[in-house]
């Protein structure tokens, strides 16, 4: 038993075995992280313990088929929006309209889709606004545009009576200027305003307001090995972009749901590649934000870990929503091996992390087109 350590942190351990000959050397290094204050029930941002988290394509149509806010099942513990988006890439002005009749001729009128709205969120679920997508690209480049998404996005917020707000910026929203090397304090105006207009956001509705975000690894874990352009330049000035967001506004965070889709290889902590598509894909790619991670290789340069309350695992909810796509068996496998410890094959893990949030997946219409497999494999995965 290990006393008077804090709560949400993260801790190494070693064991040795001590007999009348001496010490034995110590074993190899295990990390655990402490549950929250609260006992590790409800984190305190109004979800359940564990959650599923599913986008609805409320602004446009596809293949999958357009589905109203009020026939979305119970499963869904967060609806996210898809999608508010610019008037041009660098107004900072978001829209957000339903998909019109010509595209979408079963749409709910506006007071029907409010009134759903307010149905589910009185069954204690949130519903949030997500701006971006892979069509939507946002450059926050000058603070008028940073105070044009503050507004814009509020208007948005106040009309829908919603919970919160999502952030899938994907493309070239993100990106880091040349010479900007420290995730700890970025300099390049796209990365400081968004994190400038997200925290007045924050501030603007208080505690209970939920953010989330949804970046693909690319943003993320690629961080890893290569931070923007590189301290010599010549490299994707997108790769790790998101980490000094990310990191900037930890303390504000709900919920981290990368993208672990339509990914090429990323190196883990075990020095391996891995790819996607396989219970290997999201043990590996999850570890690392539960662990921390050094960025562009260097030792002395550490990404700090998440709670593992705020982290979800993005997956495809059926092979047409993307590459990727992982069957129930291998994400069970991926979910036994972070939580309980089982399962893991050959890569080990920095920890078991039963307080892992849940999943996220694109998206609630194409889970319904695959006849419910996604929520219907994993609703009750984690339990009550």
């Amino acid at each position: 038993t290990v006393t008077g350590l804090k709560p949400s942190t993260s801790y190494e351990f070693r064991v040795s075995a001590v007999n009348g000959a001496g010490e034995s050397a110590g074993s190899a290094p295990v990390t655990a992280t402490t549950r929250s204050e609260n006992g590790g029930g409800d984190p305190g941002d109004g979800l359940p313990r564990h959650a599923l988290v599913g986008y609805l394509h409320a602004s446009f149509a596809n293949g999958s088929g357009y589905l109203r806010m009020a026939d979305v099942p119970d499963s869904w513990d967060v609806v996210n929006l898809a999608f508010g988006e610019p008037t041009s890439t660098t107004s900072g002005d978001i829209r957000f309209a339903l998909c019109p009749p010509s595209e979408c001729p079963n749409v709910e009128t506006e007071e029907e889709f409010k009134q759903a709205i307010r149905a589910k969120q009185a069954a204690g679920k949130k519903v949030q606004i997500s701006i971006g997508g892979q069509n939507g690209q946002v450059r926050l480049t000058t603070p008028a545009a940073r105070d044009a998404f503050v507004r814009s996005v509020a208007a948005i917020i106040d009309e829908y009576g919603l919970d919160g707000l999502d952030i899938d910026f994907e493309g070239h929203s993100l990106s880091l200027d040349d010479g900007d090397t420290d995730f700890r304090n970025p300099k390049s105006p796209v990365i400081v305003n968004l994190i400038s207009a997200l925290k007045s956001l924050k501030a603007r509705y208080g505690e209970d307001f939920t953010l989330t975000m949804a970046p693909e690894t690319f943003f993320v874990q690629l961080g890893h090995q290569y931070y923007g352009s590189g301290r010599w330049g010549g490299q994707d000035p997108r790769a790790g972009a998101y980490l000094p967001v990310i990191h900037a506004l930890r303390d504000d965070l709900t919920l981290l749901h990368v993208q672990n889709y339509n990914s090429g290889p990323i190196m883990g902590l075990d020095g391996q590649y891995h790819t996607m598509g396989n219970a290997g894909f999201h043990i590996a790619m999850t570890d690392m934000l539960l662990a921390g991670f050094p960025v562009a290789g260097d030792p002395d340069d550490v990404f700090p870990p998440l709670k593992p309350s705020q982290v979800a695992i993005g997956l495809p909810a059926t092979g047409q929503a993307g590459g990727g796509h992982t069957g129930p068996a291998e994400v069970v496998r991926a979910l036994d091996c972070l939580t309980k410890g089982t399962g893991c094959g050959t890569y080990r893990t920095h920890g078991v992390w039963p307080e892992l949030r849940g999943l996220m997946t694109w998206s609630i219409n194409w889970d319904r087109y695959g006849g419910w497999e996604f929520s219907r494999n994993f609703d009750g995965y984690f339990g009550p």
